[in-house]
């Protein structure tokens, strides 16, 4: 069975550290601290006290840790060394913080790891991926840093320009390509064997690493993606973290500890050091062989919908289609928008059927929207989004026709914007459906906002927020004061729908009348 060394980086709070350190090793698993020098000695003296006695325990080489810097990767090499060297039958070498904390059981993780003979670590391709979404790129490899950017800010930014303006950019080491992703990892012993193996060969490699800016997100995971072959690499860190829009960790409170425990990681970060409570229920789990998890995964999109609710975009310059595109002052497009997708579907495809009309579903919303070969514009929902004037003018090309009806989810309110601002006639037609609560469930299910083990008290708490989002889509619309908005709301009678129907679609009202027939058009 697996037997976890754990490579504890820590620099504050000495009494959660002893804790967090008994915690782990009553569950027969080991721990190599490295206690930050920057924190006053007093600290670590009252750790390695409390833990003199625990076998299980070992201390790295201290050294000063800042944000940023290869001293933190130093540290990480101190204490995988120290605990490859104390923990000979330790299997796997997992990196943690000070403010991290268990979601699942010892057992739980122990079989985890044995199922899979494989190194779990974020190596993603560093020029090639997206991973780095702002601030430099480049610059942190191919020049050389010195100094702290939190610490010596103008030292550090002198320092870059310097280089920049002598040009005096350096390559990547030769044989190395260089990858990124999150610090927190989980290696085997013989790969963490090989990197200490590597680190000693390759002096090369280590000044080139030395001077790159934020290590701790390439070295190790350039390294792995250089020694181990692909197959044995899972490129997922198995510890539970979220970022802000601002890039700031999102910090876990007492009420998240259902939330954790249906993620599909073994460790959490970062938990509130004021978070005792669910620390304390964190702990008793770890060591709780009897405990079973059902793991729902919704954690992240959760968080994205919830935080993001009650923004409304802004955009600050008009795109360049808008500027010089449009669909064409003699056409028509109309637009059925609804958030019950298969019923705009059906609706669309009875409209075909009667009239002729071509129809298109949501186009800019599902990916796999059948379309036409247009030239590749066609291929992905960010490209039909970016040109969506272009993309349409094509379809209406393509069909020959000057009339087209499409469908929209409301939560599309720019495509809205712009089509009802286009040169062109734009009829919206808003159907607006029942939803409940089972509807509203299997949604959330769908969009990732829930999983099928996630708790009933959990989804009773969203269903309000669920509801009030769409509600706030629907007036948003409203409040826009499109011209030619027409509502047809489920229920109402066929004469009504007809007569809606008629209107937006241009047609003779008994041509209205045999679509608003349509059997089962809001079934779900």
């Amino acid at each position: 069975m697996a037997k976890i060394a754990f490579i504890l980086l820590c620099h504050k709070e000495p009494e959660a550290i002893v804790r967090q350190a008994r915690m782990l090793t009553e569950a027969g698993d080991c721990v190599a601290i490295h206690f930050d020098a920057n924190a006053g000695p007093e600290g670590f003296a009252q750790i390695r006290a409390e833990l003199a006695d625990n076998p299980g325990v070992v201390f790295a080489r201290r050294v000063k840790c800042g944000w940023g810097e290869w001293s933190l990767v130093r540290a990480t090499l101190y204490a995988i060394e120290a605990a490859l060297d104390a923990f000979p039958r330790a299997t796997h070498f997992y990196l943690l913080s000070g403010d991290c904390a268990p979601i699942k059981s010892a057992r739980f993780a122990h079989e985890f790891l044995d199922r899979r003979d494989v190194d779990y670590i974020e190596s993603f391709d560093f020029f090639e991926s997206n991973w780095i979404k702002t601030g430099m790129k480049e610059e942190r490899l191919i020049y050389r840093h010195f100094f702290n950017e939190r610490t010596q800010n103008w030292r550090f930014h002198t320092s870059l320009e310097i280089q920049k303006r002598l040009g005096l950019s350096r390559e990547t080491p030769h044989d190395l390509k260089v990858q990124i992703g999150s610090q927190w990892w989980c290696l085997r012993r013989r790969t963490v064997e090989w990197i200490v193996d590597f680190t000693r060969k390759r002096r090369d490699v280590m000044r080139f690493f030395r001077t790159t800016w934020i290590p701790d997100e390439t070295f190790f995971q350039t390294l792995v993606r250089h020694l181990v072959p692909a197959a044995e690499i899972e490129t997922r860190t198995l510890t539970f973290l979220m970022f802000t829009d601002y890039g700031l960790p999102v910090t876990f409170h007492n009420d998240h500890y259902d939330m954790l425990l249906g993620q599909d990681y073994l460790f959490a970060r970062k938990i509130s050091p004021e978070a005792h409570e669910i620390k304390r229920r964190l702990g008793a789990l770890y060591n709780n062989a009897d405990a079973t998890f059902n793991i729902s995964n919704e954690g992240r999109n959760l968080f994205g919908f919830l935080t993001a609710r009650g923004r409304e975009g802004r955009r600050f310059a008009r795109r360049f289609w808008e500027v010089e595109g449009t669909l064409g002052r003699e056409r028509e497009l109309m637009i059925v928008v609804c958030k019950k997708w298969h019923v705009a579907k059906r609706l669309l495809a009875r409209i075909a059927e009667v009239t002729g009309l071509p129809t298109v579903e949501y186009l800019f919303n599902e990916e796999s929207t059948a379309l036409p070969d247009l030239g590749g514009l066609e291929a992905t929902l960010t490209k039909r989004t970016r040109h969506r004037r272009a993309l349409m003018r094509m379809l209406y090309d393509h069909y020959e026709t000057d009339r087209l009806v499409i469908c929209v989810d409301p939560g599309s309110m720019d495509l809205l914007q712009d089509f009802c601002g286009d040169r062109a006639t734009t009829r919206l037609l808003e159907v607006v459906c029942t939803f409940t609560d089972d509807y509203l469930i299997g949604h959330a299910r769908r969009i990732g906002l829930a999983g099928e083990q996630t708790r009933k008290e959990t989804l009773a708490g969203l269903m309000p927020a669920i509801r009030g989002d769409i509600a706030h889509e629907s007036d948003r619309i409203r409040d826009a004061g499109f011209e030619n908005h027409l509502i047809l709301r489920e229920g109402e009678g066929r004469d009504r729908s007809a007569d809606l129907l008629a209107w937006f679609l241009a047609i003779p009202p008994e041509t209205a009348q045999n679509i608003a027939q349509t059997d089962h058009l809001f079934a779900d």
